[in-house]
C-alpha cells in the first residue's frame, strides 16, 4: 500500500467491505483537499475494474468524453463512444458482464457530482445501473466520492428519488486530527513541536492537501506569509475556489458563512435571517445543513431543546476559513504581514480564539485524559438569558453525577490566573447553577497549553490538561467512543 498518514479507520473499513459477501454501493464524502481520493487510491492500490472521474465545471459533453475514455481504457478499444448516460452505463455494465465469477469487481466513480450536468439524466442512468445490475451481483463494489458534500448527501445518502436507500455504506472523510497532522508534518520533514503544530492547526486546519504547500526550510510564520500573503500565494484564492467546488450555487453560502464569523460565539437562525435578508426561510436552512455537512460549522442549542432549529447557534469551526476572513480577505499588500504582527495583540487573539475551537475539535481525547471515556457523556455550550450573558464554551455532563465547566486557555507560558479570573469564573460557576439547575454537582476544568502555573487560586480548578492531551493517540477508534453533540442550554436532563 501507498504510504498514508493517519486513516486507520477508514482503511480497515474500506478493506472490511471490499470482503462482505454482497453488493456494496460506498459514498465517500468530504471537503475539498481532505485527500478522499488519495484515501481510496492507497487503499485499493488504483486496482479498479473500472475507474472515471468527473470533470471540475466541465460541461455534458466534458464528462460523456471522460467517460467514454475510461470505457475504452478498461475494455478492449472496440466500444463504440456513448451519446447519453444511459448508452454509457450500458455500456459499462457490458464490459463487467464479462469479469463477473472472477471476484470482487471494483468501480470507483471519483467526482461524482460534476458529472450530474444539468438536463443530462446522469442520476436516473446511475439509478438504472444500479438497481437493475449492479445491486444484483454479489462481486460488485461501487465507491462514489465528490467534494460537493451537499450533492453527495441530497442525490444519495438521503436521496428521495431512485437511489433511496440504495447506499449500503457511506463514510464521511474528516480533517486530520492534531497527532495525525503532526505525523505528516514529521513524515514531511517538519518535526515540530506541539505548540507549532498546534499553531498550523489553528490557521490550515487539519487538511492534507494545505499541509503538503508547507516547506520545511521555512518557519510557520514564513510558510503563512508564503501561502496567503505573498502576491502569488497558493492559498490567497482558494477560500473562492473552496466553495464553487463544493456548491453548484456558492454565493449564498459564502455570505451566510461570513455572517456567522462576525461573531465569535455564533449567532442563531433568527439574527441570520435580521442580517441577511436575501437568504431566510427553507433555503437558510438548507443552507446551513450543507455547511454542517461539509465540516464548516457546528450547531448548538441555546434554549435547552436541541432539537429546536429556532433556538440553534451556529458557529464557524473551519480554521482555513475563519483565518482568511479575519486576515486575508481584504489583502494587504506585506507580503510579510504575518511576521510582522508576531508576539502582537493580534496573533494572541487569535489563537486564544481558536483554542478554544482547538479544544472542542478534540473532545475525544480531552475525555480519554479525564479517565472518562467509559461514562456515557454529553458535550455543551451554553448561553446564560440573563442580564450578564455569562457563557460557557465547553460542557461536559457526565452520567456518574458530574458537570465538568472548561476553560479553554491560550498561553505561551504556563496560565497565571489572577484573582480577578478567578472570581469571574467562580461567578460564572454560580450563575450557570442557579439557571441551568441542574441535578448535578460542577466543577471547573482548565484546559491550556503549557500548564498552570503555581499561585494563590490555582487550586480553583478540579484538573488541568496541556495541550498535550490533545495530541495523545485514542486507544480506542474514535468511532467507538459514544460522543453525543446534544448541546445543554438552560437545563441540564
Amino acid at each position: 500500500m501507498e504510504q498514508i498518514i493517519g486513516r486507520k479507520d477508514e482503511i480497515s473499513r474500506l478493506k472490511e467491505i471490499y470482503t462482505s459477501d454482497r453488493a456494496e454501493f460506498v459514498a465517500v464524502y468530504g471537503r475539498r483537499r481532505v485527500g478522499k481520493t488519495f484515501l481510496i487510491d492507497a487503499c485499493f492500490q488504483q486496482r479498479y475494474d473500472f475507474y472515471a472521474s468527473g470533470v471540475v465545471e466541465g460541461s455534458f459533453d466534458d464528462q460523456l468524453y471522460n467517460f467514454n475514455q475510461a470505457l475504452r481504457q478498461y475494455g478492449d478499444g472496440g466500444i463504440p463512444a456513448a451519446k447519453n448516460w444511459r448508452d454509457a452505463f450500458a455500456a459499462l455494465r457490458e464490459l463487467l458482464d464479462k469479469r463477473l465469477g472472477n471476484g470482487r469487481i471494483l468501480i470507483f466513480l471519483d467526482e461524482l457530482p460534476c458529472m450530474d450536468t444539468p438536463r443530462s439524466g446522469f442520476l436516473k442512468a446511475l439509478d438504472s445501473f444500479w438497481n437493475t445490475w449492479a445491486s444484483k451481483h454479489s462481486e460488485v463494489m461501487l465507491i462514489v466520492c465528490g467534494s460537493a458534500t451537499s450533492w453527495m448527501v441530497e442525490n444519495l445518502i438521503d436521496s428521495h428519488g431512485g437511489l433511496h436507500n440504495r447506499i449500503t455504506k457511506e463514510m464521511h472523510v474528516k480533517p486530520f486530527c492534531l497527532a495525525e497532522t503532526q505525523e505528516y508534518l514529521a513524515h514531511a520533514g517538519m518535526p515540530w513541536g506541539h505548540l507549532t503544530t498546534a499553531q498550523c492547526y489553528m490557521v490550515l486546519g487539519g487538511i492534507p492537501y494545505y499541509l503538503s504547500l508547507l516547506r520545511r526550510e521555512e518557519s510557520l510564520a514564513q510558510n503563512i506569509d508564503r501561502l496567503f500573503f505573498s502576491p502569488d500565494g497558493e492559498l490567497r484564492r482558494e477560500y473562492s475556489r473552496l466553495f464553487y467546488a463544493l456548491f453548484r450555487k456558492p454565493e449564498k453560502y459564502m455570505q451566510v458563512l461570513e455572517a456567522i464569523s462576525k461573531s465569535r460565539s455564533g449567532m442563531s437562525r433568527q439574527e441570520l435571517i435580521d442580517r441577511r435578508k436575501a437568504v431566510s426561510g427553507e433555503e437558510l436552512s438548507r443552507v446551513l445543513r450543507n455547511l454542517e455537512y461539509c465540516d464548516f460549522v457546528r450547531s448548538y442549542s441555546a434554549s435547552g431543546d436541541a432539537a429546536s432549529t429556532n433556538g440553534r447557534i451556529y458557529q464557524v469551526v473551519d480554521f482555513f476559513t475563519l483565518f482568511y476572513l479575519k486576515f486575508c480577505k481584504r489583502p494587504t499588500t506585506d507580503p510579510a504581514w504575518w511576521s510582522h504582527n508576531l508576539g502582537k495583540s493580534t496573533e494572541k487573539d487569535w489563537f486564544g480564539i481558536m483554542f478554544e475551537i482547538l479544544c472542542v475539535s478534540h473532545i475525544a481525547q480531552i475525555k480519554q485524559a479525564m479517565g472518562i471515556s467509559g461514562i456515557y457523556t454529553e458535550y455543551a455550550a451554553w448561553r446564560s438569558k440573563g442580564p450578564d450573558k455569562a457563557q460557557i464554551d465547553l460542557l461536559i455532563d457526565r452520567a456518574d453525577g458530574l458537570i465538568d465547566i472548561c476553560e479553554m486557555k491560550y498561553s505561551a507560558g504556563p496560565y497565571s490566573l489572577s484573582k480577578a479570573e478567578a472570581e469571574k469564573l467562580q461567578r460564572r460557576q454560580q450563575i450557570f447553577t442557579a439557571e441551568a439547575k441542574p441535578n448535578k454537582d460542577t466543577r471547573l476544568v482548565l484546559i491550556t497549553t503549557q500548564g498552570l502555573a503555581p499561585g494563590l487560586h490555582s487550586s480553583l480548578f478540579a484538573q488541568t490538561l496541556t495541550l498535550d492531551t490533545l495530541f495523545q493517540p485514542l486507544h480506542q477508534p474514535l468511532a467507538k467512543i459514544h460522543i453525543c453533540q446534544k448541546i445543554v442550554g438552560m437545563r441540564i436532563i
